[in-house]
């Protein structure tokens, strides 16, 4: 577990913060960034390559991202899906402050950013159409996994999770893992040296 996931450094002032230009799936984002938050310096290669294959979002429903980190995630889909409803989930009062942030520097008005346990009470009722994450890989491979299990639960019976991890961080094992846990897991490709896997409900067309 690093400072990057789990940093006690109060919320960023002014003086910290730095604007990085993102351009991720035809739209030119402005982010603001700063220390003690993953990836600070660019967009993560796993998170770009997550956003890449991705297909087209779904116009309306409710998504998660889990591990929201400084937002790229959370903001590109909202302003995909404006209707929907956007989850921001992170253990990092920093990186949920910068992510609120980006969503109103962006004009993703449909961000709801929380921390992990927060979101889990308030989330208790809702199912997710769509899961979308980069895993905190350095919190260790069983702590992943009990995150990705956890969340999981509350996929919707149509909804599909995406997840992205480097092969050389265990992603092919976290794909081994989830279909002997009995999900519906595929690798749905494969590039720079990342996974992308593809984890659809029970009530999904495959």
């Amino acid at each position: 577990m690093t400072e990057h996931y789990y940093s006690e450094a109060p919320l960023p002032t002014e003086d910290e913060l730095r604007l990085l230009p993102v351009s991720v799936r035809g739209r030119d984002l402005r982010m603001w960034v700063s220390s003690h938050v993953f990836s600070t310096g660019r967009l993560d290669p796993g998170t770009r390559e997550l956003l890449r294959a991705l297909p087209e979002l779904p116009a309306e429903g409710t998504f998660l991202d889990l591990g929201c980190g400084w937002g790229p995630v959370a903001v590109t889909a909202a302003l995909e899906s404006p209707a929907a409803k956007v989850w921001a989930v992170d253990v990092n009062p920093r990186a949920l402050e910068l992510t609120r942030r980006n969503a109103r520097e962006n004009g993703a008005e449909n961000v709801h950013a929380a921390l992990a346990d927060e979101a889990w009470k308030q989330s208790a009722d809702v199912r997710f159409d769509r899961i979308l994450s980069n895993p905190p890989v350095r919190i260790g491979k069983a702590a992943v996994q009990e995150l990705v299990d956890r969340w999981l639960s509350r996929l919707a019976p149509t909804g599909e999770a995406w997840l992205v991890m480097g092969k050389n961080l265990g992603g092919d094992s976290l794909l081994k893992w989830l279909q002997g846990r009995g999900y519906e897991a595929v690798k749905h490709s494969s590039r720079k040296g990342y996974r992308i896997i593809r984890v659809v409900g029970p009530g999904s067309a495959t």
